[in-house]
């Protein structure tokens, strides 16, 4: 058997399955004992050795090959399938007690899989098909049926689609200039065309405005599970570039490109989040934030590493897990999300109410909560390099508490004389307890995930080293 067959096929068969299925519950179960399965396999197996179980030996291979292109799944690439898999369970699990869960389980997997494809395809050119194919397949997860598809999902396919043709282009370029590396024509042109591609996949400004339109339009749960799905696979596509070229990697023109696009999208995400009026497109917000922090780490990796950016990754996911599954309750109870419709909520969704707000705070990097170590280590690392650079992200992330306490002022305004109670289910209320329980721990004892931080940085070549 060989890893691509295992972490990219197997999943999208179960995934063709899964969809033929109605039972909720069931295929819940299937799916997040599978993936769990899956993020286990791929923190404890080895590859290319031999093992024996009983009477019965096998060997996992690295590589695939299909219709004359190659899928390669190293050693190295498997702390990444394990956070992949890993991030999905959870996302998964939170999905259970809401309505989204039969879609989300299965056509969730099928897009795991592809996106794990584009980044162990070879050559790298294909991945812009995978991708596309992934995006094609978020359409009906992020289709509400029975109504009219949205701006915010048409924008999604439009902008995500015309990145395919700049990358596919990109690949020709670099293949020219592997035979001919003194073509500074060449070169020019590809970096133009690599920028321009992942301009439109990381929804850089000014292609963002689909991602608030996104939260208004479709379910919570599923709008961040596809914005934790995407922008993280395509961050990680680009660090595939900078690994890989050497004349990208040392342009000089590059810090300041990733310090500039970086600031404008920490800034812009925390300023506009401040002033909005829906609960959904502060979220939003905060995703585009959270993609202009990673920017910032990518330009720091030359001096500290990938350190940064990898510290990133996990408190993100528990965070828009936690924030998604709390809109989602509240979309229930009050579908439109606005400040002035969910005044008093405090008192009746207790639960979800905090979640909300944690989770907001904490991706503003708010002390003793998930989100503090790494944008604390991320402000110093810029602070090395010049002050005025953290300021602005200082206040970008301001933006983004001052969006916290505004939501808090609104669930408080409850009327005088209004009863403490739940209306959340069982479930929810275990789940969102769970969540609490880890921004806490992770923002208190952030080591305890240092053993992944570790191995991760061994997927690059170059780049951080």
């Amino acid at each position: 058997m060989s890893a691509p067959f295992l972490w990219i096929f197997l999943p999208f068969i179960l995934a063709g399955i899964l969809s033929l299925l109605r039972n909720q519950k069931v295929i819940t179960l299937i799916a997040c004992i599978f993936t769990l399965l899956l993020t286990l396999a791929a923190w404890l197996l080895p590859l290319d050795t031999v093992m024996t179980i009983g009477g019965w030996s096998f060997k996992l291979t690295s590589s695939l090959n299909i219709l004359g292109r190659r899928l390669v799944l190293g050693p190295a690439d498997l702390s990444l399938l394990a956070l992949i898999y890993g991030s999905a369970v959870v996302w998964f699990v939170a999905a259970s007690v809401t309505k989204s869960a039969r879609r989300l389980n299965s056509l969730g997997l099928a897009i795991v899989a592809l996106l794990v494809a584009a980044l162990a395809v070879e050559p790298f050119l294909y991945a812009a098909l995978l991708i596309e194919m992934a995006v094609l397949l978020s359409v009906p997860l992020l289709f509400t049926p029975g109504k009219y598809p949205g701006k915010g999902l048409i924008r999604f396919l439009i902008f995500q689609t015309l990145a395919m043709p700049f990358i596919l282009f990109s690949g020709w370029l670099l293949a020219g200039i592997d035979a001919n590396p003194g073509n500074l024509g060449l070169v020019q042109q590809a970096a133009i065309l690599i920028a321009l591609g992942f301009t439109f996949l990381l929804a850089i400004f000014p292609f963002h405005s689909w991602i608030p339109l996104l939260t208004e339009e479709s379910s919570p749960i599923t709008v961040g599970f596809i914005l934790w799905m995407f922008p993280t696979v395509a961050l990680f596509f680009g660090l595939g570039f900078l690994d890989h070229y050497s004349w990208l990697r040392d342009a000089p023109a590059l810090n300041n490109i990733l310090t500039t696009v970086g600031l404008l999208m920490v800034v812009s995400g925390g300023i506009l989040a401040a002033f909005q009026k829906h609960l959904g497109r502060i979220m939003g917000y905060a995703v585009i934030m959270e993609t202009g922090f990673s920017i910032l780490t990518i330009n720091l990796a030359k001096s500290v590493g990938l350190n940064l950016f990898l510290t990133l990754l996990i408190p993100r996911t528990l965070c828009l897990v936690v924030w998604a599954l709390s809109l989602n309750i509240f979309k229930g109870h009050s579908p439109s999300l606005l400040l002035n419709d969910i005044k008093g909520l405090v008192r009746t969704f207790p639960f979800a109410t905090s979640g909300l707000v944690l989770a907001n705070l904490a991706l503003a990097g708010m002390p003793l909560l998930a989100g503090f170590p790494s944008h604390q280590a991320i402000w110093g690392g810029l602070a090395t390099s010049s002050y005025s650079i953290v300021i602005w992200a200082l206040v970008g992330s301001l933006g983004l508490f001052f969006s916290a306490v505004r939501v808090m002022t609104a669930f408080s305004a409850a009327p005088e004389g209004a009863h403490w109670e739940s209306h959340e289910t069982v479930a929810q209320r275990v789940l969102l307890s769970i969540g609490f329980i880890a921004l806490f721990l992770l923002g208190l004892f952030p080591q305890w995930v240092l053993p992944l931080w570790t191995k991760l940085p061994a997927i690059f070549s170059h780049l951080g080293q």
